[in-house]
Protein backbone atom coordinates (compact mmCIF):
# COMPACT_ATOMS: atom_id res chain seq x y z
CA UNK A 1 0.00 0.00 0.00
CA UNK A 2 1.10 3.66 -0.87
CA UNK A 3 0.28 5.92 1.74
CA UNK A 4 0.19 9.48 2.69
CA UNK A 5 1.14 10.64 6.13
CA UNK A 6 0.27 14.14 7.11
CA UNK A 7 1.59 15.32 10.84
CA UNK A 8 3.88 12.05 11.07
CA UNK A 9 6.78 13.74 13.01
CA UNK A 10 5.32 12.54 15.92
CA UNK A 11 2.25 11.39 17.29
CA UNK A 12 -0.53 9.76 15.53
CA UNK A 13 1.05 10.50 11.98
CA UNK A 14 4.26 8.85 13.79
CA UNK A 15 2.30 5.79 15.60
CA UNK A 16 0.59 5.48 12.31
CA UNK A 17 3.98 5.36 10.02
CA UNK A 18 5.29 2.58 12.62
CA UNK A 19 2.42 0.62 12.81
CA UNK A 20 2.39 0.11 9.34
CA UNK A 21 5.90 -1.32 9.29
CA UNK A 22 4.12 -4.35 11.86
CA UNK A 23 1.91 -5.79 8.92
CA UNK A 24 -0.23 -6.33 12.19
CA UNK A 25 -3.30 -4.63 10.71
CA UNK A 26 -2.83 -4.04 6.95
CA UNK A 27 -0.24 -7.02 5.81
CA UNK A 28 2.33 -6.49 3.11
CA UNK A 29 4.84 -4.26 2.07
CA UNK A 30 3.95 -0.33 2.30
CA UNK A 31 5.29 2.69 1.21
CA UNK A 32 4.90 5.79 2.69
CA UNK A 33 5.14 9.68 2.12
CA UNK A 34 5.80 11.35 5.39
CA UNK A 35 5.17 15.04 5.76
CA UNK A 36 5.72 17.22 8.47
CA UNK A 37 6.85 21.01 9.17
CA UNK A 38 8.76 19.50 11.97
CA UNK A 39 12.21 18.88 9.53
CA UNK A 40 14.33 17.57 12.37
CA UNK A 41 11.88 14.79 13.64
CA UNK A 42 10.11 14.15 10.55
CA UNK A 43 13.84 12.94 8.94
CA UNK A 44 14.06 10.79 11.76
CA UNK A 45 11.71 8.81 11.90
CA UNK A 46 11.49 8.86 7.75
CA UNK A 47 15.17 7.01 8.47
CA UNK A 48 13.98 5.16 11.21
CA UNK A 49 11.56 3.04 9.02
CA UNK A 50 14.09 2.97 5.90
CA UNK A 51 14.04 3.20 2.57
CA UNK A 52 9.86 2.15 2.48
CA UNK A 53 9.85 5.81 3.83
CA UNK A 54 10.69 9.20 2.13
CA UNK A 55 9.96 12.69 4.05
CA UNK A 56 8.28 15.98 2.80
CA UNK A 57 9.13 19.28 4.82
CA UNK A 58 5.77 20.93 4.56
CA UNK A 59 4.05 23.56 6.64
CA UNK A 60 0.23 22.52 5.74
CA UNK A 61 -0.75 25.94 6.40
CA UNK A 62 0.46 27.00 2.99
CA UNK A 63 -1.94 27.31 0.09
CA UNK A 64 -0.27 24.50 -2.02
CA UNK A 65 1.23 22.08 0.67
CA UNK A 66 -1.43 19.64 -1.06
CA UNK A 67 -0.01 19.69 -4.44
CA UNK A 68 3.71 19.89 -3.27
CA UNK A 69 3.43 16.28 -1.09
CA UNK A 70 1.25 14.29 -3.57
CA UNK A 71 3.82 15.38 -5.88
CA UNK A 72 6.70 13.96 -3.43
CA UNK A 73 4.36 11.02 -3.12
CA UNK A 74 4.09 10.28 -7.10
CA UNK A 75 8.14 10.84 -7.42
CA UNK A 76 8.50 8.08 -4.05
CA UNK A 77 5.62 5.88 -4.72
CA UNK A 78 4.68 5.98 -8.46
CA UNK A 79 0.53 6.23 -7.14
CA UNK A 80 -1.27 7.01 -4.04
CA UNK A 81 -3.81 4.30 -2.38
CA UNK A 82 -4.60 5.63 0.74
CA UNK A 83 -4.17 9.82 2.23
CA UNK A 84 -3.77 10.20 5.97
CA UNK A 85 -4.47 13.86 6.94
CA UNK A 86 -3.58 14.05 10.07
CA UNK A 87 -1.34 17.47 10.98
CA UNK A 88 -3.51 19.83 13.15
CA UNK A 89 -2.97 22.44 15.65
CA UNK A 90 -4.38 23.62 19.15
CA UNK A 91 -5.38 26.94 19.88
CA UNK A 92 -6.30 28.40 23.03
CA UNK A 93 -8.84 31.10 24.21
CA UNK A 94 -12.33 32.44 24.20
CA UNK A 95 -13.86 32.72 20.75
CA UNK A 96 -14.83 36.99 21.68
CA UNK A 97 -10.69 37.16 22.53
CA UNK A 98 -8.68 35.88 19.68
CA UNK A 99 -7.54 37.67 16.90
CA UNK A 100 -8.35 36.71 12.96
CA UNK A 101 -5.13 35.40 12.14
CA UNK A 102 -5.56 32.87 15.05
CA UNK A 103 -8.67 31.85 12.66
CA UNK A 104 -7.41 32.05 9.41
CA UNK A 105 -4.56 29.76 10.77
CA UNK A 106 -6.86 27.19 12.43
CA UNK A 107 -8.36 26.53 9.81
CA UNK A 108 -5.76 26.73 7.16
CA UNK A 109 -4.48 23.81 9.11
CA UNK A 110 -7.16 21.93 10.31
CA UNK A 111 -9.72 21.92 7.43
CA UNK A 112 -8.25 23.56 4.39
CA UNK A 113 -5.32 21.18 4.03
CA UNK A 114 -7.01 18.28 4.06
CA UNK A 115 -9.04 19.66 0.99
CA UNK A 116 -6.06 20.65 -0.32
CA UNK A 117 -4.59 17.27 -0.02
CA UNK A 118 -7.09 15.41 -0.91
CA UNK A 119 -7.74 17.88 -4.11
CA UNK A 120 -4.49 16.72 -5.51
CA UNK A 121 -4.67 13.24 -4.55
CA UNK A 122 -8.11 12.67 -5.92
CA UNK A 123 -7.30 11.58 -9.31
CA UNK A 124 -4.52 9.09 -8.42
CA UNK A 125 -7.03 7.82 -5.55
CA UNK A 126 -9.72 7.12 -8.10
CA UNK A 127 -6.95 5.42 -10.17
CA UNK A 128 -6.56 3.31 -6.81
CA UNK A 129 -10.26 3.30 -5.59
CA UNK A 130 -8.19 4.23 -2.65
CA UNK A 131 -8.81 5.42 0.77
CA UNK A 132 -9.02 9.02 2.62
CA UNK A 133 -8.98 9.54 6.43
CA UNK A 134 -8.91 13.08 8.44
CA UNK A 135 -8.08 12.90 12.16
CA UNK A 136 -10.83 15.30 13.42
CA UNK A 137 -11.80 15.34 17.30
CA UNK A 138 -14.69 14.96 19.74
CA UNK A 139 -14.31 18.68 19.97
CA UNK A 140 -15.62 18.90 16.53
CA UNK A 141 -19.31 17.67 18.31
CA UNK A 142 -18.96 18.64 21.75
CA UNK A 143 -18.30 22.55 22.32
CA UNK A 144 -14.71 22.34 24.16
CA UNK A 145 -14.59 25.55 26.35
CA UNK A 146 -11.10 27.68 25.94
CA UNK A 147 -10.23 26.20 22.32
CA UNK A 148 -13.59 27.68 20.57
CA UNK A 149 -11.35 28.13 16.90
CA UNK A 150 -10.36 24.30 17.53
CA UNK A 151 -13.35 22.58 18.31
CA UNK A 152 -15.05 25.18 14.82
CA UNK A 153 -11.99 23.70 12.59
CA UNK A 154 -13.13 20.07 13.23
CA UNK A 155 -16.15 20.33 13.10
CA UNK A 156 -15.83 21.95 9.56
CA UNK A 157 -13.68 18.68 8.72
CA UNK A 158 -16.24 16.55 9.70
CA UNK A 159 -18.71 17.55 7.47
CA UNK A 160 -16.29 18.50 4.37
CA UNK A 161 -15.27 14.60 4.70
CA UNK A 162 -18.59 13.21 4.44
CA UNK A 163 -19.09 15.90 1.74
CA UNK A 164 -15.97 13.97 0.00
CA UNK A 165 -17.63 10.56 0.80
CA UNK A 166 -21.23 11.17 -1.26
CA UNK A 167 -18.87 13.64 -4.25
CA UNK A 168 -16.09 10.28 -3.99
CA UNK A 169 -18.30 7.37 -3.89
CA UNK A 170 -19.32 6.92 -7.57
CA UNK A 171 -15.46 6.85 -7.80
CA UNK A 172 -14.91 3.72 -5.25
CA UNK A 173 -13.03 6.18 -3.11
CA UNK A 174 -13.74 5.74 0.68
CA UNK A 175 -13.90 8.93 3.04
CA UNK A 176 -13.82 8.33 6.69
CA UNK A 177 -12.91 10.48 9.75
CA UNK A 178 -11.22 9.30 13.52
CA UNK A 179 -11.99 11.32 16.33
CA UNK A 180 -9.77 10.97 19.48
CA UNK A 181 -10.88 11.77 23.08
CA UNK A 182 -8.29 13.02 25.09
CA UNK A 183 -4.82 11.55 24.09
CA UNK A 184 -1.82 11.86 25.12
CA UNK A 185 0.79 12.83 22.71
CA UNK A 186 3.60 15.47 22.49
CA UNK A 187 0.92 17.71 21.22
CA UNK A 188 -0.75 17.28 24.77
CA UNK A 189 1.64 16.41 27.25
CA UNK A 190 2.41 19.62 28.79
CA UNK A 191 -1.02 19.41 29.88
CA UNK A 192 -1.27 15.36 31.19
CA UNK A 193 1.99 15.87 32.55
CA UNK A 194 0.46 17.23 35.53
CA UNK A 195 -0.68 14.31 37.71
CA UNK A 196 -3.70 16.16 39.15
CA UNK A 197 -5.27 17.46 35.73
CA UNK A 198 -4.06 14.18 34.48
CA UNK A 199 -6.19 11.95 37.21
CA UNK A 200 -9.07 13.96 36.95
CA UNK A 201 -9.28 13.87 33.31
CA UNK A 202 -9.37 10.16 33.72
CA UNK A 203 -11.71 10.10 36.02
CA UNK A 204 -14.13 11.77 33.38
CA UNK A 205 -13.26 8.33 31.08
CA UNK A 206 -15.42 5.26 31.41
CA UNK A 207 -12.14 3.91 30.36
CA UNK A 208 -10.33 5.82 33.41
CA UNK A 209 -7.15 6.08 31.27
CA UNK A 210 -6.53 8.80 28.55
CA UNK A 211 -5.52 7.53 24.97
CA UNK A 212 -2.54 6.80 22.87
CA UNK A 213 -1.73 8.07 19.47
CA UNK A 214 -1.07 3.99 18.69
CA UNK A 215 -4.99 3.69 19.73
CA UNK A 216 -6.16 6.32 17.29
CA UNK A 217 -3.76 4.67 14.50
CA UNK A 218 -5.01 1.34 14.92
CA UNK A 219 -8.98 2.82 14.12
CA UNK A 220 -6.90 5.18 11.30
CA UNK A 221 -5.26 1.46 9.73
CA UNK A 222 -8.18 0.03 9.67
CA UNK A 223 -10.26 2.69 8.06
CA UNK A 224 -7.66 2.63 4.94
CA UNK A 225 -7.39 -1.27 4.93
CA UNK A 226 -8.94 -3.62 3.40
CA UNK A 227 -11.37 -5.06 5.78
CA UNK A 228 -13.21 -1.37 6.11
CA UNK A 229 -13.90 -1.49 1.88
CA UNK A 230 -17.40 -1.32 2.85
CA UNK A 231 -17.54 1.81 5.28
CA UNK A 232 -17.54 5.19 4.02
CA UNK A 233 -18.93 8.44 5.50
CA UNK A 234 -18.66 7.49 8.96
CA UNK A 235 -16.54 9.20 11.74
CA UNK A 236 -14.64 6.64 14.57
CA UNK A 237 -14.85 8.04 18.11
CA UNK A 238 -11.78 7.02 19.89
CA UNK A 239 -12.85 8.33 23.34
CA UNK A 240 -12.80 5.33 25.76
CA UNK A 241 -16.46 6.19 26.18
CA UNK A 242 -16.09 9.94 27.18
CA UNK A 243 -18.81 11.16 24.64
CA UNK A 244 -21.57 9.07 26.38
CA UNK A 245 -21.13 10.91 29.44
CA UNK A 246 -23.39 13.86 29.62
CA UNK A 247 -26.09 12.50 32.20
CA UNK A 248 -23.79 10.81 34.21
CA UNK A 249 -21.66 13.64 34.78
CA UNK A 250 -25.12 15.90 34.85
CA UNK A 251 -26.36 13.29 37.54
CA UNK A 252 -28.83 12.19 35.31
CA UNK A 253 -30.80 8.93 35.17
CA UNK A 254 -30.27 9.35 39.47
CA UNK A 255 -33.64 10.03 39.94
CA UNK A 256 -36.21 7.13 39.90
CA UNK A 257 -37.66 5.70 36.45
CA UNK A 258 -41.36 5.78 35.28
Amino acid sequence: MRVIITGAASGIGRACAELLTTDTIIPGQHQMLLADRDAANLIAVTDAIGPAAESCVADLADADCGDRIVAAALSHMGGIDAVISNAGIIMGGALADLPVGDFDRAFAINTRAAWLLGKAAYPHLKVSKGAFVATASMSATQPTPALGFYSCSKAALLMMIRQLSIEWGPDNIRCNTVSPGPTYTPMTASGYDDQARRQQREASIPLRKLGTAQDVANAILFLIGPQAGHISGIDVLVDGGMSNMLMPASGGGTGQQR
